[in-house]
């Protein structure tokens, strides 16, 4: 073997920094920027971008604001599998026309352990059930002062209006004004309590009327796992819709084969990655049946220090237009999320032209509001804690050790630090979408698929990235969140 082949032969490897979007002719105005896509081959989005599965940037809260705007939030695994499974619980409760999931009571029950649940799930009442069928309903007002030793049935209403599975949203909200009440139990033709609807989640509906939902009316709801936790896979499968599968280097004989078992084991689309290369994405789309969407990116993260540790990686810029290449040459159409090193509108912008179908990013959601990470005041100014899944912190608690190769001695491959405290996430949200809508203004395209098409990138100097960027006057204070 000649070694010297391997560098004449080298790739070129780009990121973000590279490139640029030329300017194309537009039709339309920014405004008219149709930002819908697919984050699965079963689920869309009304806007690009999916927030990263970690322990300081996505839990529940961070989940159901991003579903609520039309992205996608995926569930970090860094806990137990019940911690986690409760997490997807309370999105799939967060609001749904018809709630499935039904926590109900029994007429036997005291009327503290409905105190306790009201408290526990946050929520002012429940069917009252016995064998499965509808006997009652309890609501706050009729507990109100009640002896917690009194029994349920004791309370409850019995005199309950009730809908059938086949009503409509307009029957349901008439069927709520006219009897005044704020929840509707669903029952089957033998009486059997199959849903409740609620007032509450008919107006969130009209309150979030761009909301990423599944075809029950739920907000999407997704989750990390690992391809050898089949138990947590399992387990999460009753309640999320998407499951993501959370390995730093897939294209692993032992994670395509892990895999394969998982994706028969449930009834989740499952999204595979992360991969980085043209053969890595092949071996996926022609050795795994069922693949519902592929993750793209490797050590491209602001707390990745994979490449500095290992000098191994694949951008996410250069990671997607392998994997899309791919795809394309076998005649495989499946979405595609760009993972990784995503600083700015235009960064998403740059990964939807050449290839990607949404974003995923941590950084830029890491310092809001609805981020798990401690939130702390330095020199007057406040900060979110964000590290990365490899960082000691995070391997202490163990319960992700396996996203990463184990090596014979423990190796950190993440670092951990503050960002920025930004606010609540719609405001971040608000100020991407208009960044993304003005790029795909200047390239003269009006939704994602016409990027692929008629979107042109060139290459940027290191001379005419200077000059790209604000020059030659003093700039107080900080850039915008869209330049970050």
């Amino acid at each position: 073997m000649r070694f010297s082949s391997k560098i004449k032969d080298a790739l070129v490897v780009f990121t973000f920094r590279d490139l640029i979007i030329l300017p194309g002719k537009a039709y339309f105005e920014p405004r008219e920027v149709d930002l819908r896509t697919k984050v699965t081959v079963n689920y869309d989005l009304n806007i690009p971008f999916v927030s990263s599965p970690m322990d300081t940037v996505t839990e529940s809260d961070m989940a159901i604001a991003l579903a609520r705007l039309g992205g996608l939030g995926v569930l970090h695994r860094n806990c137990s599998i019940e911690e986690q499974v409760e997490m997807a619980r309370q999105i799939s409760r967060a609001e749904s026309f018809i709630i499935r999931d039904v926590i109900t009571v029994s007429p036997d029950d005291e009327v503290g352990r409905a105190l306790e649940l009201m408290r526990r799930f946050s929520i002012s009442g429940f069917p009252v059930v016995k064998d499965g069928k509808l006997v009652g309903i309890l609501t706050g007002r009729d507990v109100r002062f009640a002896d917690p030793k009194l029994k349920i049935r004791e309370v409850m209403t019995r005199e309950v209006v009730t809908a059938s599975p086949s009503i409509t949203i307009e029957e349901a909200k008439k069927l709520l004004h006219k009897y005044r009440i704020e929840k509707l139990p669903v029952v089957d033709k033998d009486g059997r309590l199959v849903g409740l609807i609620t007032f509450k989640d008919i107006r969130a509906r009209e309150k979030f009327p761009n909301a990423a939902r599944n075809e029950e009316g739920q907000l999407l709801c997704a989750a990390a796992v690992s391809p050898f936790d089949l138990e947590r896979a399992q387990a999460l499968d009753k309640y999320v819709d998407i499951l993501v599968i959370d390995v730093a280097h897939f294209h692993n004989e032992n994670a395509i084969r892990a895999t394969k078992k998982l994706i028969k084991s449930v009834s989740a689309d499952v999204v595979v990655g992360n991969i980085g290369t043209y053969e890595a994405a092949v071996d996926v789309i022609t050795g795994i049946e069922g693949v519902a969407g592929l993750r793209v990116g490797i050590a491209s993260g602001s707390i990745c220090s994979t490449y500095e540790v290992t000098k191994a990686g694949s951008p996410t810029l250069f990671a997607t237009v392998q994997v899309a290449d791919a795809l394309e040459d076998y005649g495989v159409r499946l979405p595609i999320i760009a993972d990784g090193g995503i600083r700015s509108s235009g960064d998403i912008a740059l990964a939807l032209a050449l290839g990607a179908w949404a974003a995923m990013m941590g950084n830029l959601f890491a310092g809001c509001k609805e981020a798990p990470g401690t939130l702390v005041a330095i020199g007057g100014r406040y900060y979110k804690q964000y590290r990365g899944m490899a960082s000691r912190s995070a391997r202490a608690k163990r319960y992700a050790l396996d996203r990463y190769a184990v090596p014979s001695k423990d190796i950190a491959e993440g670092v951990e630090g503050w960002v920025p405290y930004r606010g609540d996430v719609a405001s971040v949200v608000a100020e991407l979408v208009a960044g993304l809508k003005a790029a795909m203004g200047y390239a003269g395209c009006k939704t994602i698929p016409e990027l692929w098409e008629k979107a042109r990138v060139a290459w940027l100097s290191p001379l005419g990235a200077e000059e790209m960027k604000p020059h030659s006057i003093y700039l107080p204070g900080e850039s915008p969140r869209s330049s970050m």
